[in-house]
C-alpha cells in the first residue's frame, strides 16, 4: 500500500488524478448498468487502472456508489433548492429558470434521473440525510409563498402547492426518462430529440404560467 502511495505521488499533477479517473469512471459504469450489475473490476477497467489501485482509493463498491449516488441527488435536485429559495426573483422567472435549468442539466446528464429515482423510491430518507432538502425547508421557501399567493390569487385557496412543483418536474424529467420510447415512436434521432426538449424551455413555463392564470 505505501507503495502504491508513493507511485501516486509521483504521477500527481499530471493531468486528472487517479481518484478523479476512479470517480469519473464509477459514474459512468454505475449508470450504465446500475448497482447489481457492476462489478469493481469494470471500474478499474474503465479507469485504466488495477483493481489493487481502485480498492486503495476506495474499500468497497459500496462507498463508490454511495458517493456516485450522493452526487446524483445533489445534481437532480440542489437546483429546485437554489432557485426556489432565491429571494430577489418573481415567481415567473424562478419558474423559466427551473426549466431552462433542468434541461440544460438533463441534456448533459441523459442516464440521471433512472439511476437516481430507483434509489429515492427505495430510500427517501437519503434526500434529507444527504442533501438537507425536507418539506421545512420547502414550504419556507419564496417559491412556495409565491406559488401559494398566486393560487390564491386565482381562486385556488385548497390546491397544494406541492402539486405546481411536482408539474414542473415531470414535465421536465418524463421526455428523459421515456427518451427511448419517445425516439422509437416519433423516429427522432439524438440531434432532433435534443432540439425537442430545448422547445420545452419554452413550452413548460408557458403551460405553468397558464395553469396559474399568471398575464406577464
Amino acid at each position: 500500500m505505501h507503495h502504491l502511495c508513493a507511485m501516486e505521488k509521483m504521477k500527481m499533477g499530471k493531468g486528472i488524478s487517479t481518484e478523479e479517473k476512479i470517480k469519473k469512471a464509477a459514474r459512468k459504469i454505475f449508470r450504465q448498468k446500475g448497482y447489481a450489475s457492476t462489478r469493481t473490476r469494470d471500474i478499474a477497467e474503465e479507469a485504466g487502472i488495477n483493481l489493487a489501485l481502485l480498492n486503495y482509493y476506495f474499500r468497497s463498491k459500496e462507498k463508490l456508489f454511495e458517493m456516485v449516488m450522493a452526487e446524483g441527488l445533489n445534481q437532480l435536485f440542489s437546483l429546485v433548492r437554489a432557485i426556489m429559495t432565491e429571494e430577489n426573483t418573481t415567481l415567473p422567472q424562478k419558474i423559466d429558470a427551473l426549466a431552462a435549468a433542468y434541461i440544460d442539466m438533463l441534456l448533459e446528464n441523459p442516464n440521471l434521473p433512472i439511476f437516481v429515482l430507483g434509489e429515492i423510491q427505495a430510500n427517501p430518507e437519503k434526500l434529507e440525510a444527504k442533501l438537507g432538502v425536507n418539506r421545512k425547508m420547502i414550504t419556507e421557501s419564496g417559491a412556495f409563498h409565491q406559488l401559494h399567493a398566486q393560487l390564491q390569487k386565482t381562486g385556488m385557496n385548497d390546491v397544494n402547492p406541492f402539486h405546481i412543483i411536482l408539474n414542473m418536474l415531470s414535465m421536465t424529467l418524463f421526455p428523459f426518462i421515456g427518451k427511448p420510447m419517445i425516439q422509437r415512436l416519433t423516429e427522432m434521432d439524438d440531434h432532433a430529440f435534443r432540439n425537442f426538449v430545448n422547445e420545452r424551455k419554452i413550452l413548460i413555463p408557458m403551460w405553468i404560467k397558464n395553469m396559474l392564470q399568471i398575464r406577464e
